[in-house]
This record gives structure tokens, C-alpha cells and sequence, in this order.
């Protein structure tokens, strides 16, 4: 990519109406989701208007709607802000910060990171404004998974989703998802005395990197050893991301390189996009082949996007005991038919100096390993089509969602649709938690949605090594899992386990898509609410037998604590290098839909 092509790009896409537009919607959702998190209190002083004063003289006033969940729905094109010379348009998301940082007590530290992060944000979302203006959200229909994807915005609820600190612009445009430009990745051979490697039963490492590569790359990467005088068996073959390899494993594995046990072998052939994730491929040449999670070092969303060790480590044998529970169940085997990509193998190499190092930060601990997960196209039958449940959050630059799409073309109603759609993906989540005390975190990029004739058909669960974690009481079905399983997972109390969902999907995701579907269908907030409530319900009367799970795991309590990752950044972890990842803050309470809708049924 040379510095032409760069200058052309930002011209063109640097355009004054859509970095206004960029703020403007960045600006609401700062609103809403400050709102939601109680850092800010907007009084509704009239119907639909909205007023809320930031201390000491800073004032903001829209539209909007109350939404359920003490959420709030905030009207982009009405936010206006109060100054010397009166009311003027509300179109800059850095002084909307600025006014919050003596309000909220933010450091001077924390809050010029954070204009970093929103600037990288604005500027990743000037990006996707522009191909918006070319793209409706019609065209999203009939996508591959991998397509789809690349469509994507980023976290719903994370203000400054997109700040992927680390990237200069160029890596930007070259390696961001939204850019959808092809990646081939870098493989190196890590001596085995550097690096462990793990897999299920079944797979060896060299034949399993053989099929992935091919037969004649593999000789040509065995020949690079032989050349160094170098054994092939005495090394793992791994695939590492360019930026990873030049920004991070050159300068701080320099004297590994230096004495060959690191090697670098070469590109490999195939070609793959990345994921939302950016550290996750999925190869385009040959779709079956596995998809591949790498670490790179860059800072999104709260957290280093490395691949914690230990985890990766434990990638297989977590994969075997979620399939092992599927396997042997035929609720989930036969009548769900959830599709769970198993992440087969991996490799973990840990730096010999850092793991030394009594408290080194997270991020120097999770730099150099791979985890190879089954594709999602292995598992598709006949007429199947697999989306991530982010997509049904689109909306085209118009603003017609995606979902809408989706629904006209399937031949049900928005209420038929919904209602199948969590028959689709409640139950197999709700038998985990009840029957095994499992959970996963089934947010929107985590959670595959299955589609046949355009109508939710099945549900996939993928990235098992971040978020599956099990409950602290004594479940029969728990007593399996092995000492080092229960040394990696998360044991979590009854209502952090409940959160997993409570969270990770109502709040995290739907509490998003009722608002869509509210405001542009017929389909109401309260009626959506109640059909989550209705199939919870349903399957609790299916399965009678778990009644003291249901108050043990109580999904329909009146209100559960209140996570926070806004918060967390702005006012609680800053950006402290911990020696472990930041979680997310607990701040008040939120009110739980489901109480007040199941409590009318019954």
C-alpha cells in the first residue's frame, strides 16, 4: 500500500458532512449509554425532550424515549448544546468528554487517552459512513459469514469501540475488518523448548499444519529448517499476523530469532479476512479450513487483544468438555442441534523474560501463540446461512435495519420472526446454565445466528477460551471437570453466572434490538420483553425436573447489579498495565424487564 493510494483515501473519505455525522451519532450514543451506566441524568421536561445539565456549566438538550432496562433512546439529529450564544447543533464528540472530565473526576491521563480512543473511533466511523453511502442494508442479504462481518460497527455499548491503540493509519486501512482487504498470514517454527502444543485426541501438530498449508508449502517451510541445519520435528509451525511480527515478535523475540529458535519461514498461501475481533481469520480461499485466532498487540475495547496462555493452553480440552456436554445430551444434540466450532488445537510461547517477571502486565504475557477453531462451514447443511446476531443491530446510512430485510423476505410477521428467533437461541443457553452450570457470553459476536429461507433455524456459540465459566455450587454435572479446567474457568456465584446471559445478550445485545424494532415496526418494546419472558418460561415447563435451578439461577429476579464498561475506563481502571485484564465495573442496579412481563403471565 503505497502513500498515493493513503492520501487518495483520506481525501475522499475525510469529508466535513460525515465527520459531522460521525460525531452527531457518536454524541447519542455517548448520551445514551453515559445515561445507562448513571454518570449523567437526563430529566424529560416534555414529551420526547430532554434536558441534562453537567456541572459546573455545560448543558445538553434532545429527543428521545425512555426504553426499558433504564435505557434510553437519544435522537442524533436533535442534540443540541448550550454556550455563550445559545443553542447551537451538538456535533463534537471530544467536547461532550471535555465537559464530563471535571464533572466525572477524570484524570488528565485518562481522559487524553480516551480523545485518542474516540478520535481512532470517529475516524474508523467517518470509514464505514462512507461506504455506507454505497451500500444498503438489502445488499447485507445473502452475505457469507466472513462478508458480513466486514460490515459490522463494532461493540454497541463501548462508546469508543474502535480505538485500537497500536495501529498507525496505514495499519488502519490494511488491517481493520471494515476495509475487508485480504491478509495472507506469516508463519514462523517456534522451537519446542519455547512453546507447548495442545490439540484433542486425534490431531498431531505437523500433520495438522500440513493439511492446513498444503503439501508443497510444508516441504518448502521444512526445507527453510534444513537450510539453518535446522529439524522440523524439533519445532511447531504457527501462523503470526504481519503486524504482529514486525510491530512486536522482531523487537522483543530478537535473541530467539537470533539463536534460531525462532525462525521465520515464510507467507503462507491462502487468503483471509479478518473478524470483528481483528485478531481472528477466516481463510477465503478454502472456506472449510480452520478459522485462526492470533494475538495482536493492539489496545480495543478495554483490553490487549493477546491470547491469554493459559487459556490457550486449555483451548482443546475446554472445546472437549462443551462438546462432551452436547454430545451426550439429546435435548441439545438432537432437538437444538447447536453447532459449537471447537477449538481444536493450539500453541502457546511464552516470553522466557516476562514470565520471569513477578506481575508483569497482562499484555507481555499474551504475545506469541495460536488457537486454530473449526469453521463454521463445516457444520452448514443444505440451505443453511450463517450470520453473527451483531448483524440484526444494522442499520443502512437511511437507517432501514438489516433485520427488516431479513423479515420481509422470510414470509412471518416481526412477532413470528422474533418469537423463532429465541426459540433458536434461549433454549440451548438456558439448558447449559440449568443443567450444567455452564455458560458461555453470548454477545453479539460470539452468538451465530443459523438462517434457512431467511427464518432463524439453529445457533452456533464460537470463541470458547474467553467466555465459558461455571457455577460455584455444587452441580452433579460439574464434578467431571478436571483440576486444571477448574483452575483456568471462572467459578462464578449464581447471579454472575446468570449475568453471562442477563447481560452479555439482553443488555449487551437486545435491549439494542427492541429499540430497533420499536422504532420501526409494530412490534413494541413491552411485547418483545415479554416473548424472551414466554420462552423461558416454556422451556422451564419442559424440563420440571430443574425447578430448584430456576431459583438458584433466577433469570426473571426484579433487578440485577448493574455492569458498567464505560465506567470502568472513565472513572474506575483508567489505563493502569495490570497484570490482569480489566473487568467490567458494578455500579448500581439495573431493572429487569422480564420480572414485570412474566409476572403479568402468571
Amino acid at each position: 500500500m503505497n502513500n498515493d493510494f493513503l492520501h487518495t483515501r483520506i481525501n475522499k473519505v475525510l469529508q466535513s458532512h460525515l465527520w459531522k455525522d460521525a460525531n452527531r451519532k457518536l454524541v447519542a450514543k455517548m448520551l445514551a449509554e453515559f445515561t445507562y451506566e448513571e454518570m449523567i441524568f437526563p430529566e424529560e421536561v416534555s414529551a420526547s425532550t430532554f434536558h441534562v445539565k453537567i456541572p459546573p456549566n455545560a448543558e445538553y438538550r434532545f429527543t428521545g424515549k425512555r426504553r426499558l432496562m433504564d435505557s434510553l433512546y437519544v435522537d442524533p439529529s436533535s442534540i443540541q448544546r448550550y454556550s455563550e450564544e445559545g443553542w447551537k447543533e451538538a456535533d463534537d464528540a471530544i467536547e461532550l468528554l471535555l465537559d464530563l472530565q471535571p464533572y466525572l473526576g477524570m484524570t488528565p491521563e485518562t481522559t487524553a487517552y480516551l480523545i485518542k480512543e474516540y478520535k481512532h473511533t470517529l475516524l474508523a466511523d467517518v470509514h464505514i459512513l462512507d461506504k455506507k453511502q454505497y451500500r444498503s442494508a438489502a445488499d447485507l442479504v445473502g452475505m457469507s459469514y466472513s462478508d458480513i462481518e466486514a460490515e459490522m460497527e463494532g461493540h454497541p455499548w463501548i462508546t469508543y469501540n474502535k480505538g485500537r491503540i497500536g495501529f498507525s493509519y496505514r495499519d488502519y486501512v490494511e488491517y481493520a475488518p471494515e476495509h475487508k482487504r485480504m491478509t495472507q498470514l506469516y508463519w514462523i517454527a517456534v522451537h519446542k523448548e519455547q512453546a507447548t502444543f495442545h490439540a484433542v485426541p486425534g490431531i498431531d501438530h505437523h500433520e495438522f499444519v500440513r493439511n492446513e498449508l498444503g503439501e508443497s508449502q510444508y516441504q518448502s517451510f521444512c526445507d527453510v529448517l534444513a537450510e539453518k541445519g535446522r529439524a522440523a520435528a524439533d519445532y511447531y509451525f504457527i501462523p503470526v499476523h504481519e503486524w504482529q511480527w514486525e510491530e512486536t515478535i522482531i523487537p522483543l523475540y530478537a535473541e530467539q530469532i537470533a539463536f534460531h529458535q525462532l525462525v521465520y519461514l515464510g507467507k503462507g498461501n491462502d487468503a483471509y479476512l479478518p473478524q470483528q475481533s481483528v485478531r481472528t481469520f477466516v481463510n477465503q480461499d478454502k472456506a472449510l479450513k480452520h478459522h485462526v485466532k492470533v494475538p495482536m498487540s493492539i489496545l480495543n475495547t478495554l483490553v490487549y487483544r493477546g491470547l491469554p496462555g493459559e487459556r490457550t493452553v486449555l483451548a482443546p480440552e475446554i472445546t472437549q468438555f462443551i462438546q462432551g456436554i452436547r454430545n451426550q445430551d439429546s435435548f441439545l444434540q438432537e432437538e437444538c442441534r447447536i453447532i459449537l466450532p471447537g477449538e481444536v488445537a493450539s500453541v502457546n510461547a511464552d516470553h522466557p523474560n516476562y514470565t520471569s517477571l513477578n506481575g508483569a502486565p497482562y499484555q507481555f504475557l499474551e504475545m506469541l501463540g495460536v488457537i486454530w477453531r473449526e469453521s463454521i462451514f463445516t457444520y452448514l447443511e443444505e440451505g443453511e446461512e450463517a450470520i453473527t446476531l451483531a448483524a440484526l443491530l444494522y442499520e443502512d446510512i437511511h437507517g432501514n435495519p438489516y433485520v427488516l430485510e431479513q423479515i420481509d423476505r422470510s414470509g412471518l410477521t416481526t412477532e413470528e420472526w422474533v418469537e423463532q428467533m429465541f426459540q433458536v437461541v434461549l433454549p440451548p443457553l438456558l439448558h447449559f446454565l440449568y443443567q450444567y452450570g455452564t455458560v458461555f457470553s453470548p454477545h453479539g459476536q460470539n452468538t451465530v445466528l443459523v438462517l434457512k429461507d431467511n427464518r432463524p433455524h439453529r445457533l452456533a456459540i464460537k470463541d470458547f477460551v474467553d467466555d465459558v465459566n461455571i457455577s460455584d455450587q455444587p452441580i452433579p454435572a460439574l464434578d467431571r471437570v478436571s483440576k486444571n479446567l477448574k483452575g483456568v474457568l471462572r467459578s462464578e456465584p449464581p447471579e454472575g453466572l446468570c449475568q453471562f446471559i442477563f447481560t452479555g445478550l439482553f443488555v449487551c445485545h437486545n435491549r439494542y434490538l427492541a429499540d430497533i424494532l420499536d422504532r420501526h415496526t409494530s412490534l413494541k418494546e413491552e411485547r418483545f420483553w415479554e416473548i424472551i419472558g414466554e420462552t423461558i418460561l416454556s422451556y422451564q415447563k419442559r424440563f420440571p425436573e430443574l425447578k430448584e435451578r430456576f431459583e438458584l439461577f433466577d433469570l426473571l429476579r426484579p433487578r440485577f447489579t448493574k455492569l458498567c464498561l464505560n465506567r470502568n475506563r472513565m472513572v474506575e481502571y483508567g489505563y493502569d498495565d495490570g497484570d490482569d485484564r480489566p473487568h467490567a465495573s458494578e455500579f448500581g442496579y439495573v431493572t429487569n424487564p422480564l420480572h414485570a412481563v412474566v409476572k403479568q403471565t402468571l
